[in-house]
């Protein structure tokens, strides 16, 4: 069970963007946050997945504190996959880098053997987040935090993504946070949603 307990964080603006939020996410489970722009979503998804610290409250994975580094069980993926590789490494390599997933698996995401030979920026961003996400599904990995990993893909792959991605959580009983602006595409994830808004996170 990954749990933020009474989280608070701000930038040096001083204004609140994040106050005393709890939140809860169980192995298996699909929760969605969506919010207006600037709410903290992004924020909060990077303290679930220990890339920021907190001012205040914790957060734990299985009553202990996130590793503060090596492997990381919790891994966020940003909308943009073009920021998280490597440019100089070939595509192949960026999907290796944890691990090696098996054929069938890449199949499923629709990665094509040709691709791995290119460097990333020879692939679109639709091409390059597949690459990503399944990059991030190393053994070990228990929770996902996908921050708007599906904005800039046409419809058609969206589903194709989505559908790889719950086929292989429910295979490992991973927990995904969907964070997203889209509340159809939440509403079609996610059983239970949080909007953030106002630095206060409410269910909806």
């Amino acid at each position: 069970m990954l749990e933020a307990h009474q989280l608070s964080f701000q930038f040096s603006s001083g204004v609140p963007l994040l106050s005393d939020i709890s939140l809860t996410l169980s192995a298996g489970q699909w929760v969605g946050l969506s919010g207006d722009s600037g709410a903290g979503k992004s924020t909060l998804g990077k303290l679930l997945a220990g890339y920021l610290k907190p001012q205040a409250g914790e957060i734990t994975l299985a009553g202990m504190a996130l590793p503060g580094s090596g492997f990381q069980p919790v891994q966020w993926l940003p909308q943009s996959p073009e920021l998280s590789v490597n440019p100089r490494w070939r595509v192949g390599s960026i999907l290796r880098e944890a691990w090696t997933p098996s054929d069938a698996q890449c199949q499923a995401f629709g990665i094509h053997p040709r691709w791995l030979s290119r460097y990333p920026q020879s692939l679109s961003g639709g091409e390059l987040q597949r690459i990503c996400v399944l990059r991030a599904l190393a053994p070990g990995v228990r929770f996902l935090i996908a921050d708007e990993i599906s904005t800039m893909l046409d419809p058609i792959t969206q589903v194709e993504l989505w559908q790889a991605l719950q086929q292989e959580a429910e295979n490992r009983q991973l927990g995904v946070m969907v964070i997203s602006h889209d509340s159809a595409l939440l509403k079609r994830l996610c059983p239970q949603r949080f909007h953030l808004s106002g630095a206060q996170l409410k269910p909806w």
